[in-house]
């Protein structure tokens, strides 16, 4: 236990005296989440849509007059020509055409019945779905505003419609920061810890001083267990500010107990502290082990559910996203901060990262080696 307290005391120096190392873990997290979150925005608005209207009736224009009254979309041209409309999608000025066919009022009124043509810039697809969704969704409350109208018997009351209502739990807004904070707080949370745990013996070795802690009697549990507490701690001081940040910038305010999101966190603390020791007793320079960090955690934050969610994966990848620990800190800063979920609802997740946790740092301890 002395050992240790020695190499702790060494570790918090070293650490305290670099100003960089120092600012990542205080300054930078602090400032991402303030960012990234008003960023990360998965709502698309100002879509630029053009309108062809063959018909110029009064039915038309109140449609056009819907779909220019929202912020979700601009009008960028208004005009009977769909020729004209489609050279602007061609020089992306434009990313949706409506066009209305010639009797378009005459067949609402007559036949009850009417088709339209949207055309969106497939280049961006997220953007053409979602642009193409909102204007289906208008063109429905356009034509039931027009049925409640229409269908009126002769007394003029108004025919019952189905009228459907919808109450959202956990994030009653929609508000997507409330959605992004939490995971993005757990995306720094990872990055920082993986890459400084993953300099930092490689560090050593570029520096010398790894030969000197060699001749000594210290073995590999301590060596790696002085290099891991010193991190796990300060893991914990960017979760506080994070936390900070959440409450007095966005106003979020855990649902859930908040002892449990630093219980798992610290085992999470541990099984990414593993896994950045275990890089850096693999690569002999600090340039490797960035490369092969920055490797493990482009699959981590892609295939996380940070920003695509997990179920609109292939199937083989789901599978590979239990192998993703951002997967399972991403869920529970959700469950637990949203929507006040206890340990019962995250008892797997604490039991996976745990297994990883003790097969991470078993390895990263059997592969560092001494030299006599």
């Amino acid at each position: 236990m002395r050992t240790l307290f020695f190499l702790l005391q060494k570790e918090f120096r070293q650490i305290l005296r670099d100003r960089i190392i120092l600012a990542m873990i205080l300054i930078m997290p602090t400032m991402q989440l303030i960012l990234l979150p008003l960023a990360a925005n998965y709502e698309v608005r100002h879509i630029g849509v053009s309108i062809v209207d063959h018909d110029r009736s009064a039915a038309s224009q109140q449609l056009v007059r819907k779909i220019t009254s929202t912020d979700y979309f601009n009008l960028v041209r208004y005009t009977s020509s769909y020729p004209e409309a489609f050279a602007l999608i061609e020089s992306n000025q434009t990313d949706v055409i409506l066009e209305i066919p010639v009797g378009f009022e005459r067949g609402l009124v007559r036949e009850n019945e009417q088709s339209l043509f949207i055309s969106t810039n497939a280049i961006n697809g997220v953007k053409a779905n979602i642009g193409a969704a909102y204007l289906n969704r208008i063109v429905m409350d356009f034509n039931a505003d027009l049925r409640t109208e229409l269908l009126s018997d002769a007394k003029g009351r108004v025919q019952p419609l189905i009228d459907v209502r919808t109450i959202d739990r956990f994030n009653p807004h929609l508000l997507y920061h409330v959605f992004m904070v939490p995971g993005i707080l757990a995306l720094l949370l990872t990055m920082i810890s993986v890459y400084l745990s993953a300099l930092n013996i490689v560090k050593e070795k570029e520096l010398g001083t790894i030969e000197q802690i060699n001749v000594t009697p210290i073995t590999r549990l301590q060596f790696i267990s002085g290099k891991l507490i010193p991190f796990w701690l300060l893991g914990f001081v960017t979760l506080t500010i994070g936390l900070l940040v959440a409450r007095f910038v966005y106003g979020i305010v855990p649902e859930g107990n908040i002892a449990l999101i630093y219980l798992f966190s610290g085992v999470y603390l541990t099984a990414v502290l593993g896994l950045g020791l275990l890089i850096s007793t693999v690569a002999e320079t600090q340039q490797q082990a960035m490369f092969v960090a920055f490797f493990f955690m482009m699959i981590f934050i892609m295939m996380g559910g940070l920003f695509t969610s997990i179920e609109s994966m292939p199937q083989w990848a789901q599978w590979l996203t239990y192998l993703n620990p951002v997967r399972y800190i991403i869920e529970v800063m959700r469950l637990v901060i949203l929507k006040g979920a206890g340990f019962s609802e995250i008892r797997f997740h604490f039991l996976v990262i745990a297994g990883m946790a003790i097969l991470l740092n078993s390895w990263a301890v059997l592969k560092y080696r001494k030299m006599a």
